[in-house]
């Protein structure tokens, strides 16, 4: 054999062992931060699906409110853009949940909906004529369901993600992060 092969024979069984040990727990390390991203995903599907049905809700009330809310055109433009953001932000964020910046989109997309949507109901609230209206009434109905459910599906997106985080951060795990391209996934 030549001076520069080496082969495994050469090596001291002591450092057959750290390979093989550090090998092992590169590869435990790696699948418990693959298991804890896809809790972020999970999470995430939860808090998608409450918008997506947010998102039918504001637009069955917007349908059935919008002949009697001709004067109030500004607040209806201002929650139909601010369905749009979320909706926009949310398409983003469901091709990788664990992204950071996405994930501070729709945050921000968020407390705009939520401010142009308590702006409607107030202006529904005034109108005596829609308060009294069925189908407004069933719509606000769904939307006042959402916002408990919307809380609870963010709260456990929040908190897998900073178990992942926190798990990505840990030293020596974070030495995987380049290797394995983990990075930080964004609260909401």
């Amino acid at each position: 054999m030549s001076e520069a092969g080496l082969s495994i024979a050469h090596l001291p069984w002591g450092w057959i062992g750290l390979l093989v040990v550090l090998g092992l727990w590169m590869l435990g390390a790696r699948n418990r931060i693959v298991a804890l991203r896809g809790a972020v995903s999970t999470a995430w599907q939860q808090v998608d699906a409450v918008i997506k049905a947010r998102q039918q809700a504001i637009g069955a009330l917007l349908d059935a409110a919008l002949p009697l809310l001709t004067a109030e055109r500004g607040a209806v433009d201002a929650v139909v853009g601010a369905q749009i953001q979320v909706a926009t932000a949310a398409e983003v964020l469901r091709k990788r949940p664990t992204r950071e910046e996405p994930t501070a989109v729709l945050a921000r997309a968020e407390i705009g909906m939520s401010s142009a949507l308590a702006r409607l109901v107030a202006l529904i609230e005034t109108h005596s004529e829609l308060r009294y209206e069925t189908e407004v009434k069933a719509q606000l109905r769904a939307l006042a369901d959402q916002a408990p459910r919307l809380a609870f599906a963010r709260e456990s997106f929040n908190e897998a993600a900073l178990r992942y985080n926190a798990a990505i951060d840990q030293f020596p795990t974070r030495l995987l992060n380049g290797l394995f391209r983990f990075e930080r996934a964004g609260t909401l």
